[in-house]
């Protein structure tokens, strides 16, 4: 689908939402917060919380001791957050990345992306509120996540690339609780290769944050990878932030639990600026090789299906 399509859509979709919100509102008795538009950011990575556990950092460092994503990833695989099993597929994950090679992701190889992989790698997010679903499109490769709203996990849960998500709003905030995410093959929560299983439980809880507050997250996470105080006004895809500090900010709390692969939960932290220019078309295409990671054919049929 070209981005015409998608813009002409969203816009469709958002005029149909406005009175959908005015109907929830209505029969909770309460009003909804308006969380819906386009929100960007132009960088990866989710940020550490205030106090408590954070998600795992790359431990290559610029000379200054900021972060450097540049070229090698390597994860804190001696953090203590981590089970041992989680500790060293971390590790070797590390030692592939110091090898020359990608680590492959779910993102790289154009596979459906999991919270909070979704939330560390994707630069858009687009949020859809209506009275029984909120939709959270990403702007790379068509992704979308349904939240079902006031409803409940089914109780025999198959799982899914994705999860079951259902959400629900506290005051001024949606929150979003997702289970039943599928492991298996490239089952990582970050760039660096850090492992999930089965038992993840993914929360998430998303607000709008004072400008000045989005403004300053945003000049704080460049500064922990040795950028710039300047702002940042398109990310690496083209599309144009809004960095008016007049404006509210949309800022995510996610908090992460897996006994699998983590000693203890722990938190990270998003936050996005308006958006003023609409979506590039981004999406993933099958190739004849990966473009990340260990070479490999794709396979091919010895005799034409048809």
């Amino acid at each position: 689908m070209r981005h015409e399509s998608w813009t002409v859509l969203a816009v469709i979709v958002l005029t149909s939402t406005t009175s959908g919100l005015q109907a929830i509102g209505a029969e909770g008795g309460s009003s909804v917060p308006d969380l819906s538009g386009q929100w960007g950011r132009a960088y990866l990575n989710l940020d550490p919380p205030a106090t408590g556990p954070g998600p795992i950092q790359n431990t290559m460092k610029h000379p200054d001791g900021t972060i450097d994503d540049s070229v090698f990833r390597v994860g804190d695989f001696k953090n203590p957050l981590l089970t041992p099993g989680a500790a060293e597929v971390l590790k070797q994950n590390g030692e592939l990345s110091l090898s020359g090679k990608s680590v492959p992701d779910r993102h790289n190889q154009c596979w459906p992306e999991p919270p909070p992989f979704t939330q560390s790698i994707q630069f858009g997010l687009e949020v859809i509120q209506q009275k029984d679903e909120v939709l959270l499109l990403y702007e790379a490769d068509h992704n979308v996540r349904h939240v079902r709203m006031n409803a409940q996990h089914p109780r025999n849960l198959t799982p899914t690339w994705q999860g079951d998500s259902v959400g629900h709003y506290e005051g001024d905030t949606l929150v979003v609780d997702t289970i039943g995410i599928k492991a298996g093959p490239l089952a990582t929560l970050d760039r660096y290769g850090t492992p999930f299983s089965d038992a993840l439980h993914v929360v998430e809880r998303y607000r709008l944050i004072d400008g000045e507050a989005a403004a300053e997250a945003m000049r704080n996470h460049r500064r922990a990878y040795g950028g710039s105080d300047a702002p940042a006004r398109f990310d690496p895809y083209g599309m144009q932030l809004d960095v008016d500090p007049k404006k509210k900010g949309l800022q995510g709390e996610i908090t992460v639990e897996d006994s699998d692969s983590f000693t203890t939960p722990w938190t990270g932290i998003i936050t996005y600026q308006p958006v003023l220019t609409g979506w590039p078309e981004m999406a993933c295409a099958e190739n004849l090789r990966e473009a990340t990671g260990p070479i490999k054919d794709v396979p091919v049929a010895e005799k034409p299906d048809f």
